[in-house]
């Protein structure tokens, strides 16, 4: 059992967490296995991405204590908060994919900055790309360009190299 101390430290902290994030799910992770919440939280843990279980009421107080209005005791199950300072859509994405893989694990709800979302908006945010491949394709567009430029180049230097080749095996 926590003293009141350290429940006031954990919402202290997660209320910090809370403010700093980008993005927060809150999933319900009732009936999951100690193998598969390892697992979840050792992929999440190698993304930067805290995640804990906490009480409802200690959620429901940090979030208040971040400005955020929530009551985190309308969420179902046993909840579990994972807190992503970095990308946005990461957690999402890592939790969904391991909701698909384990129907005991659920995305009930969460945070984008200092808004809140439904269970069904977490999910469709999942979907996105992420930073890296939204910046991969970024590259790609403005690459496309100057690389059809080199080929159209090097296409007219190619046909004059077979020209004069062709005129060379005449001779």
């Amino acid at each position: 059992m926590q003293t009141r101390q350290q429940k006031e430290q954990l919402v202290k902290d997660l209320a910090e967490k809370i403010k700093s994030s980008k993005a927060t799910v809150f999933s319900d992770f009732k009936g999951l296995t100690v193998k598969n919440m390892t697992a979840l939280r050792r992929e999440l843990g190698e993304k930067g991405i805290d995640f804990q279980v906490f009480k409802k009421t200690l959620i429901t107080i940090a979030l208040k204590d971040a400005g955020i209005e929530m009551d985190a005791k309308k969420l179902e199950g046993q909840i579990a908060v994972a807190v992503s300072s970095g990308d946005e859509v990461e957690a999402a994405k890592i939790i969904a994919k391991a909701a698909k893989a384990n129907e005991n694990l659920k995305i009930v709800g969460g945070l984008l900055g200092k808004s809140v979302l439904t269970d069904q908006e977490v999910v469709a945010l999942s979907k996105l790309p992420g930073k890296d491949e939204l910046l991969a394709r970024l590259v790609g567009t403005i690459n496309a360009p100057v690389s059809g430029f080199v080929n159209v180049l090097a296409g007219n230097i190619r046909g004059l190299v077979q020209v004069l080749k062709a005129v060379g095996e005449v001779k």
